[in-house]
């Protein structure tokens, strides 16, 4: 089966005055349609670049992406960004300061001309546990759970087939982050969408995905299952280390995080 995305040696290089910085170095990967896809390793691994390399915001300089089986070239189009969506780490910094939730996700569908807002709008705020009561609402009058939801929302009004997530819960409160989590997970398994997730923290990687690439210094240290991570199987030791250093998560966890609602 083709791959929905894939990467084929993939580069990144960053130059400046100072010289040049290889971010990702020949990485390649493929995510099948409806997987849900980690990206692990410590700060500057280049897993976070990676997503921005798919969104066309960071320098490829070798190799390529696909999606659909059909070869990404810059700039990004309009039909690229209506099946490729983004949630960034931090909802302080995503959300326009003087912006209304009603703006923030009344934009995209503008800019698509996608018709029906009001009712998009609606459906949005409730399928990420927010009720109509937000919509006219600043940022700053929200939680840091409430506005990564505002975010996710962002995000999927567009409908698109995959959601690339960096770090989305890093930035929020422990209490706060399972419920997050699960929100996510249940959006996927609704929509059937696509995930790429990013994350420094091996146990959100093992809650939420099937598969999973291990990154260091730019490149792929290896690539596990679920099942490895489960039995702990690992053929490089700085896998086999992140593994350990994981096992205090439970999925019992995200579980209170689900009985707790959707308060954040």
């Amino acid at each position: 089966m083709t791959p929905l995305l894939e990467a084929r040696d993939l580069c990144v290089t960053f130059r400046g005055s100072a010289g040049s910085v290889a971010a990702v170095r020949d990485l390649s990967f493929g995510v099948r349609k409806g997987e849900s896809f980690g990206i692990v390793g410590e700060s500057g691994s280049g897993k976070s670049t990676v997503l921005r390399a798919i969104c066309g915001i960071a320098p490829v300089s070798g190799g390529s992406l696909r999606l659909g089986g059909e070869a990404l070239f810059l700039p990004r189009t309009g039909a690229f960004y209506r099946r490729v969506q983004m949630v960034f780490q931090d909802p302080y910094a995503s959300l326009h300061p003087r912006h209304t939730v009603d703006r923030v996700l009344s934009e995209p569908l503008a800019i698509h001309g996608i018709a029906g807002p009001e009712e998009r709008i609606a459906k949005s705020l409730v399928d990420v546990g927010l009720g109509p009561e937000f919509r006219f609402r600043y940022p700053h009058q929200l939680s840091g759970g409430q506005r990564q939801r505002v975010a996710i929302a962002a995000a999927l009004i567009l409908e698109p087939e995959v959601l690339l997530l960096d770090e989305p819960t890093s930035a929020l409160d422990a209490s706060i982050q399972a419920e997050v989590l699960n929100l996510l997970d249940g959006l996927r398994m609704s929509r059937g969408l696509t995930f790429i997730l990013v994350s420094h923290d091996l146990a959100v990687v093992s809650h939420m995905c099937e598969r999973l690439l291990v990154m260091r210094d730019g490149r792929e240290v290896e690539q596990l299952s679920r099942a490895d991570l489960a039995q702990g199987r690992a053929a490089s030791d700085y896998a086999a280390n992140l593994i350990k250093a994981s096992r205090g998560f439970r999925r019992e966890t995200a579980a209170r995080g689900r009985r707790i609602g959707a308060t954040a």
